[in-house]
């Protein structure tokens, strides 16, 4: 049986958690306070997914950039593709929050949102 040590990010507690891992599933998770750390501990060690924060070039503007978010989760393997996929992005003014800026980034199914507005 494996162990795997992880800190929750479920909650601002942090807690360390003990998952021990049986073919490739949890079987016993230990060192969480709430429901939201046994959740990330499962899919954590099962599916690992994160939200991807970066920013984009708004050109015509005099902020230079605009702050940027995956709208869901996306696969931890993934982040490096949409980070690649992100460089050299160039948007026009006026942006606004929730407006799509790449659709489908990096072939995920996620579309990358703006996160500020730049009028």
């Amino acid at each position: 049986m494996e162990t795997k040590d992880l800190t929750c990010i479920g909650c601002p507690m942090g807690c360390s958690l003990k998952v021990e891992i049986n073919q490739g599933e949890p079987v016993n998770i230990t060192g969480n306070t709430c429901k939201r750390g046994e959740d990330y501990a499962r899919k954590e060690v099962t599916n690992p997914t994160r939200i991807v924060t970066s920013t984009v070039i708004v050109e015509g503007e005099s902020q230079s950039v605009v702050s940027v978010k995956t709208r869901e989760d996306i696969p931890k393997g993934k982040i490096f593709d949409v980070m690649r996929a992100l460089k050299g992005v160039k948007i026009q003014a006026p942006v606004h929050v929730g407006d799509v800026v790449v659709s489908n980034v990096a072939g995920t199914g996620v579309d990358i949102v703006a996160t500020r507005e730049i009028i």
